[in-house]
């Protein structure tokens, strides 16, 4: 594994613990019911619930920009966008504000940046980050991370997660059991356990 894949399997394991074992209990039924409408939704080849064109475009942006393609997939090739979309009719509908107050304030952000620019994704990728930096530490970045490492993570079935590139990434094994070491993690823990001789 090279050094950029095992930085970006860190990243994704240690975003998990922002994401609270509270939150994921208390809306694990409506993300389970979301997934019967996601499979509706793939089947019917709908293509957005909440966001335009225009919106997903932008939070599509940002997303990549939070896990980017490199020499793995990233959260573009995932389709991070769609479990977004579906999240926004589902399960976190309550979040539904935060998003289209992101997004209205968007092309003022991107025009100061860069003059006669409105889309986010007009910019180049250095300009993206350089813009997302001044938003790192307001609510409407953190719940689309927040949403991105979920999606880029989910059953496939949520609408994210395409191909299991996120599974892949961390080495997850879609079993009903497994036999240790149960993953990378475990494999390293025990090695690094054990006693030198």
């Amino acid at each position: 594994m090279t050094q950029a894949n095992s930085s970006r399997r860190q990243f994704l394991i240690s975003s998990l613990s922002g994401i609270s074992v509270t939150w994921l209990a208390a809306h694990w039924p409506a993300a389970m019911a979301a997934q019967k409408q996601a499979e509706e939704a793939a089947r019917q080849g709908t293509a957005f619930q909440f966001f335009s064109p225009e919106q997903a475009a932008e939070v599509e942006a940002i997303a990549s920009q939070i896990i980017p393609s490199d020499d793995t997939p990233g959260a573009r090739e995932a389709h991070v966008v769609y479990f977004i979309d579906r999240a926004l009719t589902t399960f976190d509908r309550d979040k539904q504000p935060a998003y289209v107050e992101g997004l209205r304030q968007l092309p003022s952000r991107v025009s100061s940046l860069v003059p006669g620019k409105t889309k986010l994704s007009d910019l180049t990728s250095e300009q993206q980050i350089q813009l997302l930096t001044t938003l790192e530490k307001t609510d409407f970045f953190e719940l689309v991370r927040i949403h991105t490492v979920m999606g880029f993570l989910a059953k496939p079935d949520y609408g994210g997660n395409q191909d299991e590139v996120g599974w892949k990434l961390i080495g997850f094994e879609d079993k009903m059991s497994h036999r240790p070491p149960f993953g990378y993690y475990d494999r390293e823990y025990n090695r690094d356990a054990k006693p030198s001789t």
